[in-house]
């Protein structure tokens, strides 16, 4: 019995051990398209700021429209970006996973284009400036491939096939836009960013649907089902009320500042959000590959091994967010005067911008387990969150109009009310996960603030003694430096070292 019993244990040792691995690849994987996004964004924000063409008034327009148009993509979703997993995990061996994968597209696929025929014809939520030419309204049209392409990259992510999500997120998207943008400059200059972006959009949803076509293939003996799809819609609207909320409490700021603050404004306050939301991009690094592995201990009903999961892949988003938040707030004057000269005032946002994405890794890592064990409840939270974050951004906006301030310090209040909201979401989603599982869920270490110590000392001497150019050029890696090898010397265990060492034992990523 007790030799049984010792086999067990090693075999549910290993299984544990090669889910560890697996988000282990996969966040190494999409750590490197991290990199590749940063160099590619950049270009894109030195052209829509610097050129004649555009500017911060014309990036301000643009953002208010892409508000619009990435919430509807992420609802017409149907939650299949997360819950996707959860559904090919259930129907294992009984049905082809291309069959399951169709109830959800044609679902989304629907009401993606009903979407973008309303907004067409009702464009004002796009533009609550009323600015827009004929050619902006068409941005509409990226909305069914923006829907789509999140379905595709989740079904890959299900078989922990990542280098694709790299692919499109990492290099063609922001390689497309950023091309297109300073092609647009001499053919179309006044719709020359929303071009771009639709360019880019279909140009991610292509690169996402070869390998998911390879990988699934064509669906077996399937029909539409109306009758599935209206069930399959009611179970997943949690979810796809999760997700918008999740990426609104990144966007509600825009929508507010658009209504209530000059384009420019809004367009300084978008820059400082696309540099702060690069650190973001690396909690998605995990998420494809977390979901399927929670969803596979869900079912074994192993609550020990989520909660170990959660709180190691939490560690891993926070430690290396709070590295990339210092490297790029504490020169950040230097950060933005790259984008443009007028673009400088928005320093302060981007540093609690940054700060919002630190705050903000135990509710997202917490949320991976809760739509699948608690949806209902969670999406409460979500809700309440952004309701919160809404209150907060549009009082602290109207009393710096009431005090006086530039559009830029009611920047500013925008960027602190979403740190606070997001900083009270990630204590309450991270004690319901902890009460569902019977465990503890805590990413925090101390050893971050020793990391942080010195490379504020580096940051500081850099910023006060050594020209802009030298201040990016070698203030940036030596902040990162100091914090990476203090973080790698006190803070990292076996389990952590894991991330940066190849391994045999998950699948090929």
């Amino acid at each position: 019995m007790s030799e049984t019993v010792s086999r067990e244990d090693a075999a549910l040792e290993k299984r544990e051990n090669d889910d560890i691995a697996a988000l282990a690849k996969g966040g190494r994987t999409n750590f490197f398209g991290f990199f590749l996004r940063l160099a590619a964004r950049i270009p894109f924000l030195f052209i829509a700021g610097r050129a004649a063409a555009y500017g911060p008034a014309a990036l301000g327009r643009f953002a208010s429209a892409l508000v619009v148009i990435e919430l509807t993509a992420m609802l017409c979703t149907m939650g299949e970006k997360r819950g996707l997993a959860q559904r090919l995990s259930d129907t294992e061996g009984q049905v082809h996973p291309a069959n399951v994968i169709a109830d959800g597209t044609i679902l989304a696929l629907i009401t993606s284009c009903a979407a973008a025929l309303f907004f067409y014809l009702v464009p004002a939520p796009m533009f609550p400036g009323g600015t827009y030419s004929q050619i902006d309204r068409l941005i509409v049209i990226a909305i069914p491939p923006l829907t789509l392409t999140e379905i595709w990259l989740a079904a890959l992510a299900y078989r922990l096939r990542i280098s694709p999500t790299v692919w499109s997120r990492a290099i063609v998207e922001p390689w497309t836009i950023s091309i297109m943008a300073g092609a647009m400059i001499w053919i179309a200059p006044e719709s020359g960013l929303t071009l771009a972006y639709v360019s880019s959009v279909f140009a991610a949803s292509l690169t996402a649907f070869i390998p998911f076509f390879r990988e699934y293939g064509v669906p077996r003996n399937w029909r539409p089902h109306p009758g599935e799809m209206h069930r399959l819609a009611v179970r997943s609207m949690p979810i796809a009320l999760a997700d918008a909320i999740e990426w609104g409490t990144r966007r509600v700021d825009i929508l507010l500042l658009g209504f209530l603050a000059p384009p420019a404004a809004v367009g300084v306050y978008y820059a400082a959000q696309q540099v702060a939301s690069l650190p973001q991009k690396l909690k998605t690094s995990f998420e494809p590959v977390l979901g399927p592995v929670i969803t596979r201990n869900l079912k074994k009903k192993d609550y020990g091994a989520i909660a170990r999961q959660v709180c190691q892949v939490g560690f891993w988003i926070t430690a290396a967010q709070a590295g990339i938040a210092l490297a790029l707030a504490i020169p950040g004057e230097g950060v933005m005067g790259l984008i443009g000269r007028q673009f400088v005032g928005g320093t302060g946002a981007l540093a609690l911008l940054l700060a919002a994405e630190v705050v903000a890794a135990t509710a997202v890592v917490s949320e991976a387990a809760l739509i699948y064990v608690a949806r209902v409840r969670n999406l409460a939270v979500s809700v309440m969150t952004i309701g919160l974050q809404a209150v907060l951004t549009l009082t602290g906006i109207l009393l710096m109009q009431h005090l006086g301030y530039n559009s830029l310090y009611q920047a500013a209040a925008a960027a602190g009310a979403l740190v606070v909201a997001l900083g009270l979401a990630s204590i309450v989603k991270s004690r319901m996960l902890a009460r569902f599982l019977g465990e503890r869920i805590n990413n925090w270490r101390w050893a971050l603030v020793w990391a942080a110590a010195p490379a504020v000392v580096l940051g500081y001497l850099a910023t006060q003694y050594l020209p802009e150019w030298a201040e990016l050029a070698f203030g940036i890696p030596a902040i990162l430096g100091s914090y990476m090898w203090v973080i790698w010397k006190k803070a990292f265990g076996p389990e952590d070292r894991k991330l940066f060492q190849k391994t045999k034992s998950s699948p090929d990523l």
